[in-house]
């Protein structure tokens, strides 16, 4: 782990105890920071100071900034330690506490983003809010060096307007949410209308700059398709899937995603990269090439598994979070080539067809007015037309692109590398193993699955506490903080995929037990929906829910899928009323803008929609097992669930979650298909051709 910022000769505050990279990275700062905890609290109130709560993530360009800027300037430590007692906190570590002062400052200012920097009262009131603030006062931006002050005259001498003012912001983060009408096919069409609305027909993506992956909206889209045969759904999924893989938020000599374009044809990236789009975007590609049969799609979702298993595992078989913009104090140094640095890597021949195919130039293609001969790999013409040029068979071309591609990688190996943030989260590893066993069963390779078991074992034997309680966050031997939401609906979608992919037993039985114990601590019993904190958790402020598909999908639209195949693999139609309930807990706000709630859209989408439960009952081992479930996996057949019965079993372990699988067994001891909806089947078949039929 890289630690950015530390500074060995200086003396270490509070947060050299942390396990978290984004707190270890100001352990030095001469501020007098500590981490969240009831000390800091305490000392607040003894002195009788307001809180600098400073909210970031060890990957977060502007983070690095301040910290460079302010957080480890003398003058404004000494400010700051003067005025506040400050705490630092890592908002993948805590996104409880990011969650509810990120609404607040969203209230307060009408926008926000990270680093996130909130004034609030000895009792976690909130009553100033910023983002980014720089060491100075600039284009009407306040400064460190004038705000401090301000704040401190104003705690002073103004405390009852102070007190007045974290009341009203406190109040207006009070959720109350009332119940609905029921979700209809309707909402489907309004939320489509809106994405198309938005659609960037040029350069695909929805909206203008920044332009960001949102892989939900994609999966939306392509049910949509599927129910409706609507085109424009997948052209839409499919423009904007090339044009990400061909533009510069794409590492085409690494592999992997950047988090986000800045611009709106997805060639200049924010570097870094997280480990949710790499899950959430393996997700689309592989649900593209199912829907379309084509490679390049297979290739994508191939390479983003290269990356996160070559760069993003832990020994112990967790995925890390992130990797950083920064390198050497510099956001994308690390991506960027020269003319020359190409040169010195290839020969002649090499580096005329590279710098051709990914636009590369002497004068540099990177934009923002910094480019110095600098350039990002990127494509603006298919392969086809390039080999055209070349006058090679496009294969040929691949080749020796490949040749060049595996030379340039090893250069910049030899670079400084970017920080790599090290933690393990619960959610993000939900998400990365259900990418990972989806593409093992579509693809057929069985590495994948390989490396989603061993994350999920990992989880389920490291990440819970001695009562068998889920944890959110794993680093250097020790967990902390109990999950939330997100980790359990996550870790849950991740372990159906596992269980559909590998059917082994074990994974839906812990997708089963986790789902009781969300349901146990999270669910509001009196307006339906999930909490995003359990009701034993810290109190914080307020108790809030969350349901907006952001970067992430939410984990009530998460949850509300998750219910619906539970409730089709086990017969439990408890477990759809509570699918439902999520609904209709949120259906007002979902009816203002159906196209923030992509995810929930895909729940109601299985919901309203022809859904099938597949049992497949057979030898597991047995050849044509294998080719019947390889037939099943090659379909996009989005709404439907599969479960295996091993014949020659008397009572295996899945009667026991799915009573209507007991009388199920194979045809003369071959493999056999029983296609049912909503638990009425159809005859049994051991034909593959007729089974898919009966799905199509």
């Amino acid at each position: 782990m890289v630690n950015k910022g530390v500074k060995t000769e200086k003396k270490p505050n509070r947060l050299i105890n942390e396990k978290s990279p984004y707190l270890l990275q100001h352990a030095y700062n001469p501020v007098d920071w500590y981490p969240w905890g009831e000390e800091a609290f305490q000392k607040a109130r003894k002195d009788d100071k307001p809180i600098f709560l400073s909210i970031g993530y060890s990957t977060c360009h502007w983070c690095h900034v301040m910290e460079n800027e302010s957080f480890e300037d003398e003058e404004v430590a000494g400010l700051m330690n003067d005025a506040f007692v400050s705490i630092k906190v890592d908002r993948e570590e805590r996104p409880d506490i990011d969650g509810i002062y990120m609404k607040a400052c969203q209230r307060m200012t009408g926008s926000g983003g990270w680093p996130l920097n909130m004034i609030i009262t000895p009792d976690k009131k909130p009553f100033y809010a910023a983002t980014y603030i720089p060491k100075e006062s600039k284009f009407g931006r306040m400064g460190m060096l004038e705000m401090i002050p301000r704040i401190k005259a104003l705690w002073s001498s103004q405390r009852s307007e102070v007190e007045k003012l974290a009341e009203q912001s406190t109040s207006a983060l009070s959720e109350v949410s009332t119940a609905g009408e029921e979700l209809n096919e309707d909402t489907l069409h309004e939320a489509y209308d809106h994405l198309m609305g938005m659609f960037d027909e040029q350069n695909g993506g929805f909206g203008d700059s920044p332009k960001f992956p949102t892989p939900h909206n994609l999966t939306f889209l392509l049910r949509y398709w599927k129910r409706t045969g609507d085109r424009m759904a997948l052209f839409m999924v499919e423009k904007t899937l090339s044009a990400m893989r061909m533009g510069g938020i794409y590492d085409h000599i690494g592999f992997g995603f950047h988090r986000y374009s800045t611009d709106a044809r997805w060639l200049a990236p924010h570097f870094e990269k997280m480990l949710y789009d790499q899950a959430l975007l393996a997700l689309a590609y592989i649900e593209a090439y199912q829907a379309t049969g084509k490679v390049e799609y297979e290739k994508t979702c191939r390479e983003i598994f290269t990356y996160v298993l070559r760069d993003m595992t832990a020994p112990e078989g967790g995925f890390y979070s992130g990797e950083d913009a920064d390198s050497e104090g510099e956001e994308g140094k690390f991506y960027l080539w020269t003319d020359d640095e190409i040169r010195s890597v290839l020969s002649s021949e090499e580096t005329e067809l590279i710098k051709r195919v990914f636009n590369i130039s002497k004068e540099g293609n990177f934009p923002e007015g910094k480019s110095a001969g600098r350039n990002i790999f990127h494509l603006t013409k298919p392969l086809s037309e390039h080999a055209a040029f070349f006058k090679l068979p496009v294969e040929e071309l691949q080749k020796r692109i490949e040749t060049a591609r595996r030379k340039l990688y090893g250069a910049r190996e030899k670079r400084i590398h970017p920080g790599k943030d090290d933690k393990i989260l619960a959610d993000w590893n939900g998400l990365m193993i259900a990418a990972l066993a989806n593409g093992a069963a579509v693809f057929d390779d069985y590495q994948y699955a390989e490396a989603a078991q061993k994350a999920a074992d990992f989880i389920l034997s490291k990440m819970r506490n001695a009562k068998g309680r889920l944890y959110h966050r794993y680093r250097d031997g020790e967990i902390a903080v109990p999950a939330l939401l997100d980790d359990y609906t996550f870790l849950i979608w991740g372990l159906i995929e596992l269980y559909e992919t590998t059917f082994e037993i074990l994974y839906l039985q812990k997708a089963l037990e986790l789902n009781n114990e969300m349901l146990r601590h999270f669910w509001d019993e009196e307006n339906g929906g999930f909490y995003f904190t359990a009701g034993d958790a810290e109190n914080i402020l307020v108790r809030k829910k969350e349901l907006y598909d952001g970067a992430i999908p939410s984990g009530n639209s998460v949850a509300m899928l998750n219910l619906i195949r539970l409730s089709k693999m086990t017969a439990n139609p408890e477990l759809e009323k509570k699918a439902a309930q999520i609904g209709r807990a949120f259906s007002r706000s979902i009816s203002q803008a159906p196209a923030a709630y992509t995810m929930l859209m895909a729940a109601l989408d299985f919901a309203t929609g022809q859904s099938n439960e597949v049992v497949i009952a057979g030898d597991v081992e047995a050849e044509d097992t294998k080719n019947m479930l390889r037939a099943l996996w090659k379909v996009f057949l989005p709404n439907m669930v599969i479960l295996f019965r091993p014949n020659n079993v008397e009572a295996p372990e899945i009667i026991h979650l799915g009573d209507y699988t007991k009388n199920m067994s194979g045809i003369e001891g071959k493999a056999t298909a029983y296609v049912c909806r909503n638990f009425s089947c159809k005859l049994p078949t051991t034909d593959i051709g007729k089974m898919i039929k009966m799905l199509t």
